[in-house]
């Protein structure tokens, strides 16, 4: 299938994960990809991964600085694009008492105005006709402990999704979101957990999936490039869940 022959994607956070994923699928189905990562070290290594239809940028969703300069950097590869996946980002988490103002703004600036100031530099370089998906989640839709900034920046994020929408359907540009569940990924890397303790972590998670098993980054993917592709061209405005479940039967 070449659903995205002679497309380029922009895909923030897609050095591993759900982000690398989506740029393996996109290039495995004809079309480019530029990466972002916000090391040299794990941009080169993914781009390598990748191969020759794939470009990297080194830049930090969490950094307005970054940002403003992304799609000059975006430039010295591709003119214009077919799709923008909103991915970058991590979990930090903290209960009530213990979070701070470093806790609230490092989440709230990566997550939320890094979100919104990505897509607004890298609008001007979209076809009429692309697509944008936003990377949400399903802790949205269900109240977790210790979850509250986290949760409160991805509603925020989801919030985009309708509000965006609606100010781009004039340039031809659709809009949509991905909620995803447990999925394997590195979410857990920077919240100062040591091995043993996101082991255990996992293993209290996993008995409250409905499948009894994390996602895999592909079945993510899959999902954000139906959004992506012509296939989904009559769905605008729309997040689509991606969590086995576990958003319905504890929400």
């Amino acid at each position: 299938m070449q659903r995205f022959k002679n497309k380029y994607a922009i895909i923030t956070g897609g050095t591993n994960g759900m982000g690398f994923a989506t740029a393996q699928q996109f290039i495995n189905e004809g079309g480019k990809v530029v990466i972002t990562g916000r090391s040299d070290e794990t941009v080169s290594k993914a781009v390598e991964k990748l191969g020759e239809n794939s470009h990297g940028i080194v830049s930090n969703a969490g950094s307005m600085h970054d940002i403003f300069k992304l799609q000059e950097q975006v430039k010295q590869y591709i003119d214009t694009i077919d799709f923008l996946f909103v991915n970058a980002g991590y979990g930090r988490f903290s209960s009530i008492e213990d979070a701070n103002e470093n806790h609230f703004d490092e989440l709230f600036n990566m997550l939320v105005k890094g979100t919104f100031f990505t897509v607004q530099q890298i609008l001007p370089i979209m076809k009429n006709g692309s697509s944008i998906v936003l990377n949400t989640s399903f802790v949205t839709e269900i109240g977790t402990a210790n979850f509250s900034v986290y949760s409160a920046a991805k509603s925020a994020v989801k919030s985009f999704i309708k509000t965006f929408a609606s100010e781009l359907t004039e340039k031809g540009i659709r809009v949509n979101g991905i909620s995803s569940g447990h999925i394997k990924t590195n979410i857990f890397n920077n919240t100062g957990l040591n091995a043993d303790q996101i082991k255990a972590a996992l293993e209290g998670i996993i008995p409250t999936i409905p499948f009894k098993r994390l996602g895999e980054p592909i079945e993510i993917a899959n999902s954000v490039l139906f959004l992506a592709s012509d296939e989904a061209s009559y769905i605008h405005g729309t997040e689509l869940t991606v969590d086995a479940g576990i958003s319905v039967i504890r929400g």
